[in-house]
């Protein structure tokens, strides 16, 4: 069900109850209520795909929008396809590669108070990535963050390993992660160019936790969730009452995939979260109140890049500038969240996809979820 909160109309009917007033003895009689206004397009259009998910067999989709003049939520679905449980809009999802933004907050936090070079070689700061990885060249911190080191992804030996539900079920440390990325071979390349690995982020998160001597999981909470009082908002740990659940199929079977143990210590893709908290995380860091102005415009990369640190941008039609995010892809569910440059236009969604054969490649539902949020924000201007 969506819901709505629209300021204004209030205030202008008071205003002109008063100018009435001061013309006139017989007081202000109060005229009827216009009629409800039509759902703004792009509510139109984000209930509509909802809708289309769930009759393919999604089993929940989450929605919540923010803007300068007010919000809206959407909650279709079910919190599990074994219950009836209604799904809401503060329900904890698996948010996928938004978890890389939060490993690139806590590394730019380092950087900014001194501790890190972004440009020095990542072994300084993890000197098993030289002496496990043999990388063909000097590897920067920078290179991590922007997907152009070239380190083999440790995903693909992991699932060559055996069958997709006994690798699900294999816990695997950052340092195992490592490990098996150092399986394959590892091509030097003449120029740097971008290419996805999760090997990245787990490397970088292993940094983070050498130089802060906690884990990830506290140093996340205590670099974002704590300041921005995010409730739902970590890595790890039991799943939460309130879950939605998404599914994979396995050999034609249904398989839960809300908590894989595989992807509880992952960099890449272990975070929880809600839709709200994610819209608050993004306006936070874009504001300005989780790191400075130049570690922000750091993340979000040159004029000519669709990607920076662990942010991409997408074309704001209102204002001819850029709104900032990612896409969040993982098993059993996809996550987009867009927001603009001054934190006001927001829009998470996420969507427990309709079961299906789990892949390494990106869900095909993903790519049209971007296009979806994009088309509702700038109808919103």
């Amino acid at each position: 069900m969506g819901t709505i909160r629209v300021r204004g109309w209030k205030r202008t009917a008071a205003a002109l109850c008063v100018a009435l007033l001061a013309g006139a003895s017989a007081g202000c009689i109060r005229e009827p209520d216009p009629p409800k206004p039509e759902p703004p397009a792009a509510f139109a259009l984000l209930e509509a795909f909802s809708a289309r998910m769930l009759a393919e067999g999604a089993p929940a989709v989450l929605i919540a929008v923010r803007t300068g003049t007010g919000t809206w939520s959407h909650a279709a679905g079910v919190r599990s396809l074994d219950s009836a449980e209604r799904a809401t809009v503060s329900d904890t999802v698996r948010v996928g590669g938004i978890t890389e933004s939060l490993i690139a907050v806590s590394v730019m936090k380092l950087a900014a108070e001194g501790r890190l070079d972004l440009d020095s070689q990542a072994s300084r700061y993890l000197p098993e990535f030289g002496s496990v990885l043999h990388p063909p060249g000097p590897v920067s911190v920078r290179q991590l963050l922007t997907h152009e080191s070239g380190i083999p992804d440790f995903s693909v030996p992991l699932l060559a390993s055996g069958s997709w539900a006994e690798t699900m079920n294999r816990p695997l440390s950052l340092e195992q992660q490592l490990a098996l990325a150092a399986t394959e071979p590892w091509d030097g390349r003449l120029a740097r160019i971008f290419d996805y690995s999760r090997s990245n982020y787990a490397a970088l998160a292993l940094i983070v936790e050498r130089l802060r001597g906690r884990g990830i999981d506290e140093v996340l909470a205590e670099d974002i969730a704590r300041p921005l009082r995010l409730e739902a908002t970590r890595m790890g740990g039991p799943p939460p009452t309130g879950m939605v659940h998404g599914y994979i199929t396995l050999e034609g079977r249904r398989a839960d995939a809300s908590m894989p143990a595989w992807q509880a210590e992952s960099a890449s893709t272990g975070a929880l979260s809600t839709v709200e908290e994610v819209n608050t995380f993004y306006a936070a860091l874009l504001q300005g109140r989780l790191l400075p102005p130049d570690s922000v415009t750091a993340m979000k990369g040159g004029y000519s890049q669709y990607y920076g640190f662990a942010l991409r941008r997408w074309n704001n039609t209102c204002n001819n500038r850029f709104y900032y995010g990612l896409p969040g892809d993982t098993d059993g569910y996809g996550m987009i969240a867009m927001t603009s440059e001054d934190g006001r236009s927001q829009l998470a969604m996420s969507l427990a996809y309709p079961p299906a054969p789990p892949t390494l490649e990106a869900h095909p539902l993903i790519h049209e979820m971007q296009d979806v949020a994009q088309e509702a924000l700038n109808s919103l201007c």
